[in-house]
């Protein structure tokens, strides 16, 4: 086989045929969702629930009448088939052998089983949860078209904050395309930066109806959304995994708008409340404030303050008094003891000698005083009490102080 020498389509099909025979027969599961009867074949349409994929399913053996209770769309089925290759349109469809219901039964034990294993992962952890905002921008609702659930919601909200703002999006919200669309109304609200929260609400409904919100698909998308999911599926008993992996649950649609904005009303009466517990905080501090004050103001050292400066002007006087008598008594001590010693030092002072008529003799050439004659040059000044005079030497006599003191003897 190559360009120069291709196969032909008929022997392109033929080799898929083949390979697709030698498959083999294969289990596999899905969601009915067509059913349709053209004499003893039936015609059906297997979706995979989780993602967008289809096969056609073609029972030519009765396993489609021998189903009890009968098939109808969306019920869940696993059933045995042999890929079966057509030839002239080039089309895959299955041969179906054998078909069974998932009972109820199957499915509580498997919906127990993605419960375990999504508890395991930490999507139901409290500590991942994100808290709801107080006052949402917008509210994102996913909802079935023009359903109860979605009048539920928007009424509730609304009655309690009229201003509440919403961006709906209207999905299947069972069959087989419901778990699609949720998810891409969530994908899409998520992305949105002006949606606050978002609203996943359904009325209620069997089990099978409910299936949609225990998909992993679905759960695992509100579980990695950035935006704050509220579940609010079906009636208080309901509780799909949805619940469990929402940020915040609802019992009932209703509930869920009551949840998702504050009640405007009771928001004004509590700060209406507060206000009027403010205004007798503030009263009851001014009374109490203007009291003490009062009391203050009536106190003698403020009602009088001269009073207090008359008691410590008399302390002030006695003080200066005990001053001034201590500092007169210590002028005169200290007059007296000078005087004392103005008299010492009058005594003491070469000038008294003087005044008594001696003389103080110092050569003149040197300058020094003279004690003994011998020492005396030409020319002597001699200091008086009263003046000097300079004498020439003339003569100079010897004395002993010896001689001296026995003639003054």
């Amino acid at each position: 086989m190559s360009a120069e020498n291709p196969w032909p389509l008929r022997v392109v099909s033929k080799k898929i045929g083949d390979w697709l025979a030698r498959l083999g027969e294969v289990w596999t599961e899905g969601q009915i969702t067509e059913i349709s009867h053209r004499g003893r074949t039936v015609y059906l349409t297997l979706r995979d629930p989780s993602a967008e994929v289809s096969m056609r399913v073609v029972d030519f053996t009765g396993a489609v009448a021998a189903c009890d209770p009968p098939l109808r769309d969306g019920a869940q089925v696993v059933i045995r088939a042999q890929a079966q290759w057509w030839d002239k349109n080039g089309s895959l469809s299955l041969h179906v052998r054998e078909i069974r219901q998932v009972g109820l039964g199957e499915l509580l034990a498997r919906l127990e089983r993605l419960k375990k294993l999504l508890a395991a992962e930490g999507l139901f952890a409290a500590d991942r949860k994100k808290p709801l905002p107080f006052l949402p921008y917008r509210i994102g609702l996913i909802t079935g078209r023009a359903s109860d659930a979605m009048r539920d919601v928007l009424k509730n909200a609304k009655a309690r904050l009229p201003s509440a703002d919403f961006e709906v999006r209207e999905v299947a919200v069972q069959g087989p395309r419901a778990v699609t669309e949720v998810c891409a109304a969530l994908a899409e609200l998520d992305r949105d930066p002006d949606v606050e929260v978002i609203v996943i609400a359904r009325g209620g409904g069997s089990m099978e109806d409910l299936l949609p919100f225990s998909d992993e698909t679905l759960c695992r998308a509100v579980a990695e959304a950035v935006t704050p999911v509220v579940s609010a599926i079906g009636h208080e008993p309901d509780t799909p995994i949805l619940d469990y992996v929402a940020d915040w649950r609802a019992s009932t649609p209703t509930e869920a708008g009551k949840k998702v904005v504050p009640d405007l009303a009771e928001e004004q009466r509590g700060l209406n409340i507060s206000r009027t517990r403010l205004r007798q905080a503030l009263n009851a501090m001014l009374v109490r404030e203007s009291d003490a004050l009062a009391a203050m103001r009536a106190r003698p050292v403020l009602a009088r303050p001269e009073s207090m400066l008359e008691a410590r002007s008399e302390a002030v006087a006695n003080l200066v008094h005990r001053m001034r008598s201590r500092v007169d008594s210590r002028l005169e001590r200290s007059a007296d003891e000078l005087e004392h010693l103005r008299a010492r030092l009058r005594t003491l002072s070469p000038q008294s000698t003087l005044d008594r008529g001696y003389a103080i003799v110092t050569d003149t050439a040197s300058g020094a005083v003279l004690r003994d004659a011998a020492d005396a040059g030409e020319a002597v000044e001699v200091r008086l009490a009263a003046g000097s005079l300079r004498a020439a030497v003339v003569a100079t006599t010897t004395e002993t102080a010896t001689d001296t003191r026995e003639d003054d003897a």
